[in-house]
């Protein structure tokens, strides 16, 4: 096998859970291969460097296998290595994450007149 689609090996990594999300995303340019945006149907050969942006996480990965189908996630942990950079920067962010907390996280539903007037305090503090 030379290479397999960008969207399928991404949906076999188990980065996105369908391969239409895998698709849009790399039409959205939330994947790159090679440090430059691609198409879907491009393929990725063993050795290429992936950049992707999942929501709130990046990842930078070498590919290091190749597969057309989704297996467990053991297997799709093969498929790929993150290098260190990817892994610091994950993981000052998930610090981040749980060591801040966002104005909103207490409001539930829609927002009442109170809600929105403590909102408004905060972005002007």
């Amino acid at each position: 096998m030379s290479g397999v689609r960008i969207d399928k090996w991404l949906w076999a990594a188990r980065f996105f859970k369908t391969r239409s999300l895998a698709t849009d995303a790399v039409s959205g340019g939330k994947a790159r291969l090679n440090g430059a945006p691609t198409k879907p149907a491009r393929d990725v050969k063993p050795g290429d460097r992936l950049d992707i942006f999942n929501g709130e996480t990046r990842w930078q990965v070498i590919v290091l296998g190749l597969s057309e189908k989704r297996g467990p996630a053991s297997e799709a942990r093969q498929l790929y290595e993150e290098t260190p950079d990817s892994i610091a920067a994950r993981e000052a962010e998930q610090m981040r994450r749980k060591c801040t907390n966002e104005p909103a996280a207490e409001i539930h539903g829609r927002p009442t007149k109170r809600d929105r007037r403590r909102l408004g305090q905060v972005g002007r503090q």
